[in-house]
């Protein structure tokens, strides 16, 4: 079992602020806490079930809950066996410039979103996401979510993107009136800019882009999320460099 004061430190982590003063995470159920253990990702504590089987063979730091202290701790409205604290990376050294495609995230705001593209993400095969300073915290619990354990495989950079997209040389932009996405024969080493559910890219990030791309409309709808169209543009960069 675990204590009163236990229960609400681990509560303080679904928060930004403590996450970052601890410098641990939550992650919660038996997809998400096994694929990090099976990651580069240093595991502080696991509360779980008696039933849960650790995906791994090596001792672990686990307390056995019961179903109802599982409840209390969790954010979800159906607790999946297991929630793990985790240690938050330390030293990720951006990606270098004009070596692999990357992708560049710009002011996403949507934890959803955010999880979706970096799930996203792991699916094509890219290993790095740079996200500017205000995109939302990766380690948010709806995104971790979403991820549905990629953020064990995808490393999520945060810096100022003025400052890091210039030493690109190719850039596209998921933009308006650009380059049909079906006709976009992408350079191998780019960087591919999202940017902003609502804004797109920003002025300041528009000068650095090379090339727009557009998704072409065919339909009544008005307009497509952020983690949609990274889907899209992500596939046919695919299609063009398998």
């Amino acid at each position: 079992m675990i204590s009163k004061n236990e229960i609400k430190y681990i509560q303080t982590l679904y928060q930004k602020k403590h996450r970052t003063a601890e410098r641990l995470f939550i992650a919660e159920g038996r997809k998400l806490v096994g694929d990090l253990l099976q990651s580069s990702f240093k595991v502080q504590q696991l509360y779980a079930l008696a039933s849960w089987q650790p995906p791994v063979q090596r001792e672990l730091p686990i307390t056995i809950i019961d179903d109802a202290t599982l409840q209390k701790i969790s954010s979800v409205d159906t607790p999946q066996q297991v929630v793990g604290i985790f240690h938050l990376p330390q030293g990720m050294p951006l990606p270098p410039p004009n070596t692999k495609p990357i992708i560049i995230l710009d002011n996403i705001q949507d934890p959803g979103n955010l999880g979706t593209i970096i799930r996203t993400a792991d699916w094509f095969g890219f290993e790095h996401i740079v996200a500017s300073e205000h995109t939302v915290d990766c380690f948010n619990p709806k995104t971790i979510q979403a991820t549905m354990g990629s953020i064990a495989r995808v490393q999520v950079h945060y810096t100022s993107l003025a400052t890091y997209l210039p030493l690109w040389k190719v850039v596209y932009g998921a933009l308006l009136n650009g380059v049909n996405m079906y006709d976009w024969q992408p350079e191998q080493a780019a960087a591919i800019v999202i940017g902003n559910e609502g804004k797109g890219i920003s002025d300041t990030l528009h000068r650095w882009v090379s090339q727009a791309v557009t998704i072409p409309k065919f339909g009544g709808a008005e307009s497509l999320n952020a983690a949609m169209a990274a889907g899209i543009i992500l596939a046919r960069y695919k299609q063009v460099w398998p």
